[in-house]
């Protein structure tokens, strides 16, 4: 983690919450955090000097960009979605986010190839 605290941001702090809200094993939205049986220390984080150990370990790492910012190291690059739009992570030859998302983009180029195609053989 980076040596030096700094109190996070909105999107930082909103970002954390959705992460322990829709990942965290050890979250329940009744009781907060079920092995302390008490509110989730993540949920009301201001600054980036102590974490959850189970959150930096286990959950954290689900999100690749917000882990960058918190500890400090270069964010990874990321590309745009073809088919869609959304940001993702890729390796150097993935164009789609998804599965879905790549047969969208497989089924729009081949009914541009066939449009292209129809027009050569009418004119």
């Amino acid at each position: 983690m980076s040596d030096e605290a700094r109190e996070l941001t909105r999107a930082e702090r909103a970002a954390i919450k959705k992460l322990v809200v829709s990942m965290c094993a050890n979250y329940n939205h009744e009781y907060g955090c079920l092995p302390l049986d008490c509110e989730c220390y993540m949920l009301n984080k201001w600054w980036t000097d102590a974490y959850c150990k189970y959150f930096r370990e286990a959950v954290l790492p689900l999100d690749p960009v917000i882990e960058a910012y918190l500890t400090g190291r270069a964010a990874p690059k990321q590309d745009t979605c073809a088919a869609c739009g959304k940001l993702f992570i890729s390796d150097r030859q993935q164009a789609y986010c998804s599965p879905v998302c790549q047969s969208e983009g497989n089924r729009r180029r081949s009914r541009e190839r066939m449009r292209k195609k129809r027009q050569r053989e009418q004119g």
